[in-house]
């Protein structure tokens, strides 16, 4: 995807580098500045690891927060016991399995099932908050994530999906996710992505690592839960959000909200599309994709999409990109990553959008050389630990 230019409706970015605070290794938090907050927003759109321009730094946006605080909530003990165990792994070396129980993640499950189908299948948020991508299994670099954006309910999040496969931890990563939407269900949100679906993570690495740790009967209740997931969520009537990218059936936001639940995902339709599609800059309109599933679409696509909406900004998913971020479509459509080092195999870094109450958005990178860093010290001791079927997979995102 292209680093494109000035655009009818432009936003400015601007850039902060800035080191963490925990002592350990430089992480450089990229604020790129998105002012969407209304339909003439501001007019430059330097990019800003080009012209190394500056924002003032928000030193809170960088300190690590502690635990999850406790919940004074009847029937929720068990569900803070859980977290509190998923959140000891801290300072673990990646890889370190939780002490869960079938039991405690089947009730993870039978707690959240319920909640995701009492919300839209369109979800309608409000600012501030937190947006990612990937995690893809990488549960320490999840960790990551909560540690520098602060942990809930500190910071509200969404994810937009793929929280399973190819990393060996999906358990503990989709479970602390579980439990953190049953805690704060209106503060936490989990969109679905291609890999929240059983003929995918049966092949890719989930089901393997439930039938290994746990049972078979386990990735189904999974499953379950999954095909109750929503799709998209609108942040302030300005800024739509989903795993893959647009569909050619999709004219109104209705038609999302109106998809049914729980079911799988479909070989085509709308509903695929959101987890499937992607942006390419090679083509106007729309065309197939090479993934043998759903389509990409051009710049233009995305341009009179969000006219037509009212919209000025796609934020979404589904594809590994250097930075962490990349910009398409005049930087109205950003794509987010947030699995650095994806499977061991990529120098990439991971990324995470925090939008303010005006919807200016900073980017927080998490850099690859951190992580290379932090644990060099395991690395040999620990190379080919646990070879998980995802690590050598076609890839497929």
């Amino acid at each position: 995807m292209d680093m494109d230019g000035p655009h009818l409706n432009p936003s400015y970015f601007g850039l902060s580098p800035s080191g963490t605070t925990d002592g350990t290794t430089a992480s450089n938090l990229n604020s790129d500045s998105i002012n969407s907050a209304t339909n003439s927003v501001a007019s430059s759109l330097d990019d800003p690891a080009a012209n190394g321009s500056t924002v003032s730094r928000q030193e809170s946006r960088l300190h690590a927060v502690d635990a999850t605080p406790p919940l004074i909530n009847h029937g929720m003990e068990p569900i803070i016991s859980i977290t509190q165990r998923l959140l000891g792994l801290r300072g673990s070396p990646p890889g370190t399995m939780g002490r869960l129980t079938e039991r405690e993640i089947k009730l993870l499950c039978l707690r959240a099932r319920p909640i995701f189908l009492s919300q839209s299948m369109l979800l309608e948020l409000e600012a501030p908050i937190k947006i990612c991508g990937d995690v893809h299994g990488q549960y320490s670099d999840l960790l990551r994530l909560f540690e520098y954006g602060g942990f809930p309910p500190v910071s509200n999040y969404l994810f937009c999906g793929d929280y399973v496969d190819r990393g060996k931890q999906s358990i503990e990563t989709i479970s602390l996710m579980l439990a953190y939407k049953i805690q704060y269900p209106e503060n936490f949100f989990l969109l679905r992505g291609n890999h929240e679906s059983a003929g995918i993570n049966r092949i890719y690495g989930f089901y393997d690592e439930c039938k290994r740790r746990y049972s078979i009967k386990l990735w189904k209740i999974f499953s379950d839960v999954f095909n109750c997931l929503p799709v998209a969520a609108l942040v302030d009537e300005k800024i739509l959000c989903m795993h893959g990218g647009l569909s050619p059936d999709l004219q109104d936001l209705q038609q999302i909200a109106d998809l049914q639940r729980p079911c799988d995902v479909p070989d085509m339709g709308i509903l695929c599309d959101l987890l499937w599609s992607d942006p390419s800059p090679n083509i106007q309109g729309w065309a197939e994709n090479d993934r043998g599933v759903s389509y990409i679409f051009g710049s233009d696509v995305v341009e009179n999409f969000l006219e037509r909406q009212d919209l000025d900004l796609i934020v979404r998913a589904h594809q590994v990109v250097e930075d962490g971020y990349e910009f398409f479509a005049g930087r109205r459509l950003v794509t987010l990553f947030s699995a650095p080092n994806y499977c061991g195999e990529f120098d990439n870094a991971g990324a995470m959008i925090s939008i303010d109450e005006n919807l200016m958005c900073s980017f927080q990178i998490l850099k690859p050389s951190e992580k290379q860093h932090r644990y060099s010290h395991y690395h040999q001791q620990r190379r080919g630990y646990e070879n998980g079927r995802g690590e050598n997979q076609p890839q497929l995102l």
